[in-house]
């Protein structure tokens, strides 16, 4: 039998490198200074989002290739571990600005050249559902590729999955070196990231199959369970990691946005660290200079889109010696 990894961090970056090896047949043992999602992964949106298309990129078409294969992806993890991880692809509807038509065109037309055709993109103007924003336009921007997940359930199914396949997951404990480092906002300082607060909130309101909204910035998230989620903050340079008024300020921007949501009860409120990378990017590979050590962090808004493509390419190169990790998510020497 292969020698154990350990990684350290159970958030969904450390859950899903486990899960990435241990699916393989490769043993392995998380170790987790706190518990289970405590950090980033803790909150409440999980929005699987893309991003626009109509500039692309490689670091877009890894999300790109990570949001067709969430599905299958999700579906093996709840399969084996018998834990449901909230993963539905419901789409995304967007107001459209007034006078963003010819914008939202060439988004269009973006997405019609990089995008599967099921995917596709499209402008109406009588969306469907029960949350639907406003728009001074009289337009709606909508894709079919936009998914969601439950945070802190996608976690929890992800443990399950590497318990049942054998795996240890360890939790008040601090690791040791060697490991995989996928240690969020506190493991980043050796890279020059840092954490960038967020603040986010949950609503009952049962909404489980309408496309999530994103408007003025903001992600309401409809979920399976009867809630919606709403956020977040992108608060720098803060010392209090508690909720305050900037989550009033954004739940009551959600209840503008869509009035259905006025008299929705707040259910639950989170505020966290979210690791961002200097290149905004995830950072991806060998320590360098500390053999058998290997970086896996900077998710920082789309961590939970991005987690399964990246531990994908870090399993393929710690077991299949082949470095497929794109130039953007390559490690800062």
């Amino acid at each position: 039998m292969a020698s154990e990894i350990t990684v350290a961090g159970a958030g969904i970056f450390g859950l899903s490198c486990a899960w990435a090896l241990i699916r393989r047949g490769q043993p392995v043992r998380v170790i987790e200074r706190a518990r289970i999602g405590a950090g980033a992964s803790g909150g409440h949106v999980g929005a699987l989002a893309p991003h626009a298309p109509e500039t692309w990129n490689a670091k877009k078409q890894v999300q790109l290739d990570a949001l067709i294969a969430a599905a299958d992806w999700w579906a093996e993890v709840a399969d084996i571990g018998g834990t449901d991880p909230g993963y539905a692809r419901t789409g995304r509807i967007q107001p459209v600005p007034k006078g963003a038509e010819a914008r939202m065109a060439e988004r269009i037309a973006g997405a019609r050249a990089h995008w599967p055709a099921w995917a596709g993109m499209a402008m109406t103007d009588a969306p469907e559902g029960p949350l639907i924003p406003a728009s001074a336009s009289g337009l709606w921007l909508v894709d079919r590729l936009t998914a969601r997940i439950n945070p802190r359930r996608a976690c929890a199914a992800l443990a399950a999955a590497i318990r049942a396949k054998g795996g240890q997951i360890i939790e008040g404990t601090p690791a040791q070196s060697p490991a995989i480092w996928a240690t969020g906002a506190a493991g980043l300082a050796d890279w020059g990231g840092t954490g960038v607060k967020g603040q986010s909130a949950l609503l009952a309101f049962p909404a489980a199959d309408a496309p999530q909204v994103f408007a003025d910035g903001l992600h309401i998230v409809p979920h399976g369970d009867g809630t919606v989620a709403i956020g977040s903050t992108s608060e720098r340079d803060v010392t209090d990691l508690g909720t305050d008024g900037q989550l009033d300020a954004l739940i009551a921007q959600a209840r503008m946005i869509c009035p259905a949501l006025a008299d929705a009860p707040v259910i639950d409120r989170w505020a966290g660290l979210r690791p961002r990378a200097r290149s905004r990017a995830p950072i991806l590979g060998a320590w360098p200079g500390r053999p058998g050590d290997y970086v896996a962090n900077g998710g920082f808004k789309i961590g939970l889109a991005m987690a399964p493509a990246c531990a994908d390419m870090l399993a393929t190169l710690l077991l299949d010696g082949r470095d497929t990790i794109p130039q953007p998510f390559r490690l800062p020497h």
